[in-house]
């Protein structure tokens, strides 16, 4: 199992190359089951959960071809399987997204309930409950997903909870509905525009997506596209905490501004010189951080996939932050790691308080999911010492290639083979 041994107290200086997003090459790569027609998609991370998504899809029937790295060719005209099995389904949570798209298409589709990171409930119930509205017949039985429809029809569909992989489901599975669909109380992540782009690209009639109401019209069927996936806002708000936490001068490239703003809000509250471009942010940071409180919460709020890093930073802050997860139960677990490198953070609930340092020390320790990994990074990046970190193969789900960019800027950062 790989390690990455870090010595920190290096300053960042240089540019670092955003990947495309995880959290929107996921949904898109499932999308590619709704034609028979050749889809394109570029700058698309090479990640694990990336590859995993592509076994499913392989295993489904849909051919792959990379054109060139991050540049991949799908086309589903010969779709063998209507079976996404446990063995692949079960590391990551993203997987049930091929149950719409099946389903729309083909009228037949067989997920195994998924897994991913333990960072709490995530339960696949308003996706059933959406695609029953949308007239499907599911059953769950064995551990398994099983649905089946003559063709999907339109309805208004409100969930219980804005929920991010239901509104990309119903997205998907509307657009080849008979009728329309509205969605209500529908989640606006970037992610979710993303994937409505691709698919209007691809012939749908979708508006209001950014919204909480989208309207989809179904048609009958798509066409193939060339699509470019959007940039990774987490990725990018995880380079700016690095550079807050360790000080110094970085420039992001093909990164997506305008899908940061409560990210780059909080980063400039607590002292980072940021400008910013179309499509490059520059962040600078002399001086110790300042303090500042954050409450997570959906789209356009802050966004739990930077509440970890923010903590990191947060840790060595003039004064004290309190941090408030709205989200998920269960997404703290790696304060303990960072009190071993010697941070003071109280847990009270849903909330952290964090009286910041002046340094931290380096320590062993174990990263318990994607996002706790990255703060493990920040935290190591800036403290004194070496620091090991274990289970990195959480921080390979989510980041392309991150000891070789950090390097790149300074960091003295390398991963070991076990």
């Amino acid at each position: 199992m790989d390690k990455l041994k870090i010595i920190g107290g290096n300053p960042l200086q240089g540019e670092i190359t955003v990947s495309g997003a995880k959290n929107a090459a996921l949904p898109i790569l499932c999308a590619v089951i709704l034609t028979d027609e050749p889809v394109i998609l570029r700058n698309v991370p090479d990640l694990n959960d990336v590859r995993t998504t592509i076994k499913v899809l392989e295993q489904l029937g849909v051919s792959v071809e990379w054109l060139a790295p991050e540049v991949v060719k799908l086309q589903a005209n010969h779709i063998t399987s209507y079976e996404a099995p446990y063995e692949l389904v079960k590391t990551m949570r993203a997987s049930i997204l091929v149950l719409g798209p099946l389903l729309a298409r083909f009228g037949s589709a067989k997920v195994s309930l998924p897994g991913g990171c333990a960072i709490g409930q995530r339960p696949v119930d308003q996706h059933i409950k959406g695609l029953e509205t949308l007239s499907a017949d599911i059953r769950v039985e064995h551990g398994f997903v099983v649905a089946k429809a003559e063709r999907l029809k339109g309805a208004s569909i409100r969930t219980d909870m804005v929920t991010v992989g239901g509104t990309e489901q119903f997205l998907m599975s509307a657009a080849l509905a008979e009728g329309t669909t509205i969605l209500e109380n529908a989640a606006r992540e970037p992610e979710v525009v993303d994937l409505a782009e691709l698919l209007i690209a691809m012939g749908a009639k979708i508006s209001g997506h950014g919204t909480d109401r989208i309207v989809i019209e179904g048609v009958d069927r798509l066409h193939g596209a060339d699509y470019t996936v959007v940039a990774d806002r987490i990725e990018a708000g995880t380079f700016l905490c690095a550079v807050g936490a360790t000080g110094g001068d970085i420039t992001l490239r093909h990164v997506a501004p305008h899908t940061m703003g409560a990210t780059l809000d909080k980063l400039t509250e607590a002292g980072l010189d940021i400008e910013i471009g179309e499509d490059w942010i520059r962040a600078k940071m002399a001086k110790r951080p300042k303090a500042v409180s954050i409450k997570t919460h959906e789209h356009p709020g802050f966004p739990t996939d930077m509440q970890a890093q923010m903590m990191a930073l947060s840790t060595l802050a003039e004064g004290t932050s309190l941090i408030v997860e709205n989200i998920f139960e269960n997404r703290y677990m790696h304060v303990p790691e960072l009190i071993r490198l010697g941070a003071d953070i109280t847990l009270d609930g849903h909330t952290a308080v964090v009286n910041g340092v002046a340094q931290l020390q380096g320590a062993k320790v174990m990263a318990t999911d994607l996002r706790a990994s990255a703060s493990l990074v920040i935290a190591a990046l800036a403290a004194q010492g070496e620091t090991i970190i274990d289970r990195i193969y959480h921080l390979d789900r989510g980041y392309a290639n991150i000891e070789e960019k950090l390097k790149a800027v300074g960091a003295n950062i390398e991963r070991i083979k076990s």
